[in-house]
């Protein structure tokens, strides 16, 4: 009852707080048996509420020790089930604490449950994977070596590829779920070593790895203008595919054709720029405007908006102060990148009740049970609409910046065909002469 509880809660706020979350190969995930579920680790408490919600199982959290301190994550974690991760690193922590800890991952997994672990250890904004700890494989063997051969145990990589992860209505995310690992035939003496670079080759064909955010942001540019720009699970695992790729392609050219990889770089930047200026993303095409299709995109986008506009505002007005008082407070609150959007929605998550319960009191004490009543019906779908609503105003600026730029500069979808057919050809060029990959998977970037 508490995880179905949390869960529910754990999807109401992702929901709410990203624009998209892409999950491909969630069939991988088995409805049964012991399993662990192995992820990277970059956006803090956020990480383990994504693999709570798309699972369809219950996934035991290990967490660092000291959130079970938290007033409010707290509470949360124990009710979850989690299990406390005690770091040497941690001031006053004693890492020989964490017997208790393999103890309770071997009886749970033991009986058939599963678990959540972030081997790296700890999280970090960076798009990069950290060494993994070898306690997630000396957790899989001990139960495995206590439970015997004829209950085995599955190791489910998991990578999460994060946009702008602590922007509200902006960030978005891919969970990819990789296939299992095998712990057949490990070499005696080091099971533990060997099963752990055995998952950490598994998270790195799953993430994508950069030096830093602006060149995953190139990546991802590059990945845009080759892959459609469809949101299905197949296109999504593309995309991030051909990043990988890219990123591959720039590791090569770095460190034999540098001169080359910074002009094209300055390229790409300037188209990005050029459609950024535009209103339009780069995997998007500017639209030969005319009457019609501008009528058509007004009755299909706008019409509705200006019809829901009513109960937008409604839902605008009733959670105006809780989003101006959670914005202040994070502001306030010293945290990491990775712990923004944590952070953010653990203070909404006490500033929105608060303030609901204010202004409840108000509307009774200033008004009757009636308005009382038309207030409580009105506070969940109020505030749903207004999110919708402003996504749909965001659209719609969007739009209109782009009809404005194409009116104001006519040659300017005939320059962007342009400057992309110029960009996939020397993408294209780029590719011949970049070797393949090690492990024999073409390389077009």
């Amino acid at each position: 009852m508490g995880y179905a509880l949390i869960r529910t809660l754990v999807r109401l706020l992702l929901a709410v707080f990203y624009r998209r979350i892409e999950v491909v190969g969630a069939e991988r995930i088995p409805q049964s048996g012991a399993l662990i579920v192995a992820a990277n680790h970059h956006n803090s408490v956020v990480d383990a509420m994504i693999l709570m919600a798309i699972a369809p199982r219950r996934l035991r959290p290990l967490a660092n020790a000291p959130l079970f301190s938290h007033p409010l994550i707290g509470p949360l974690l124990r009710l979850a089930g989690a299990l406390p991760v005690h770091r040497r690193q941690e001031a006053g922590d004693d890492p020989r604490r964490n017997d208790a800890l393999f103890a309770a991952t071997t009886a749970t997994l033991q009986d058939g449950g599963a678990i959540m672990i972030f081997p790296e250890g700890k999280t970090q904004p960076e798009p990069v994977l950290q060494a993994l700890r070898t306690g997630t494989a000396r957790m899989l063997l001990a139960a495995q070596h206590a439970a015997g051969p004829c209950t085995p145990v599955t190791l489910l990589p998991v990578g999460l590829v994060f946009e702008r992860p602590g922007v509200f209505r902006e960030g978005s995310a891919v969970v990819m779920v990789g296939a299992p690992v095998s712990s057949d035939d490990l070499p005696a003496g080091d099971e533990p070593r060997a099963l752990t670079a055995r998952l950490e080759t598994a998270l790195r064909t799953l993430i994508v790895e950069a030096p830093d955010r602006d060149i995953l942001c190139h990546a991802g540019v590059v990945a845009a203008l080759s892959v459609p720009s469809a949101s299905s699970d197949s296109a999504a695992g593309e995309r991030l595919a051909r990043q990988r790729a890219a990123m591959a392609g720039y590791r090569w050219l770095a460190a034999h054709q540098p001169q080359r990889l910074s002009a094209f770089a300055a390229r790409l930047r300037s188209f990005a720029l050029d459609m950024d200026k535009a209103g339009l993303p780069c995997a998007a095409m500017p639209r030969r405007y005319s009457l019609r299709n501008v009528a058509t995109f007004m009755l299909r986008t706008a019409l509705p908006m200006a019809l829901a506009a009513p109960l937008a505002w409604c839902g605008l007005l009733l959670h105006a102060l809780p989003a101006a008082l959670t914005r202040g407070a994070v502001r306030l609150i010293p945290h990491t990148d990775e712990e923004e959007a944590t952070d953010k929605m653990a203070a909404g998550l006490v500033l929105f009740p608060l303030c609901w319960a204010v202004e409840a009191w108000l509307v009774q004490r200033f008004g009757s049970h009636a308005a009382l009543g038309m207030f409580l019906l009105l506070l969940v779908p109020a505030g749903l609409c207004a999110a919708w609503w402003l996504d749909g105003v965001k659209r719609v600026r969007r739009e209109m910046a782009a009809l404005l730029h194409v009116l104001q500069d006519r040659d300017f979808p005939q320059r962007c065909r342009g400057m992309r057919q110029e960009l996939l050809a020397e993408i294209d060029e780029l590719s011949r002469g970049i070797p393949p990959l090690d492990n024999g998977i073409a390389r077009r970037i």
